[in-house]
């Protein structure tokens, strides 16, 4: 059986240098408002988010939906808000919603239909009277449209610049979806500084149409500085937070 008491103090301890880390890096740019940790958890067990929690951990990210799923019902903690990072294929979206407060990864037309139509079947199944039940208490799921900044990568997901409004007004039409802003994850070997610098114009140019849509979903564990520099309300950090991935058995 693992330490759990030492696992604490690793995760605690953890915790206390990345949140050093993000202090650092907002008096370095002059902001005050604090960006948004979300503590991605994948391949690590439901022990780890219940510490999390504990330690004041809110936000948690998950990129696998059987995962995120089974960790979701694990650590049935009413505290906590889910965020799902990773490419989703359209026929997760009915399983997605019933644990996801957030989607980072909307980058396609066919996946906002089906995320809509998973959360309106939600509604109906809950009733006029529980609607403030449907899909965990949530009304309306909030999204991200991901964009791929690096065009030439056809394996990475995202959306092309171009096609971001096209996107980010079938979210906002969505009945049961609420646009929230942009993500972007930095491309390999590029500067992430002028990566993410593109990301804030592009986010400009959507506030621009949708006011409401201000966040930026940016920065992980290497890059989070450049991130914050550039405007980012939330930050998706993996390794910094739980240490080297565990093992894939």
């Amino acid at each position: 059986m693992p330490d759990t008491g030492a696992r604490r103090a690793e995760l605690e301890d953890n915790l206390r240098r990345v949140n050093s880390r993000i202090d650092e890096a907002l008096a370095a740019c002059g902001r005050s408002e604090r960006p948004t940790l979300i503590v991605v958890t994948k391949f690590f067990p439901p022990s780890d988010v219940a510490l999390l929690s504990r330690l004041g951990v809110r936000d948690v990210g998950e990129n696998r939906d059987q995962e995120a799923a089974a960790k979701a019902e694990a650590v049935a903690d009413p505290q906590l808000r889910w965020h799902f990072v990773g490419q989703l294929q359209t026929n997760k979206a009915k399983s997605v919603v019933n644990y996801a407060h957030t989607v980072h990864s909307v980058d396609r037309i066919p996946l906002v239909n089906a995320l809509e139509k998973a959360m309106a079947r939600r509604h109906e199944q809950s009733g006029p009277a529980g609607e403030s039940e449907a899909a965990g208490g949530r009304a309306v799921l909030d999204c991200y449209v991901q964009l791929n900044l690096a065009p030439e990568d056809n394996g990475r997901g995202g959306v092309s610049p171009a096609d971001v409004l096209e996107v980010a007004a079938a979210v906002h039409d969505a009945e049961h979806l609420q646009l929230k802003g942009v993500m972007a994850v930095a491309p390999l070997g590029g500067d992430p500084q002028e990566a993410f610098g593109r990301l804030a114009e592009i986010s400009a140019d959507v506030v621009h149409r949708y006011p409401g849509a201000t966040g930026i979903s940016a920065g992980m564990s290497g890059d989070l500085e450049q991130a914050i520099a550039a405007g980012a309300t939330h930050l998706r950090v993996g390794s910094d937070v739980l240490g080297a991935r565990p093992p894939v058995g």
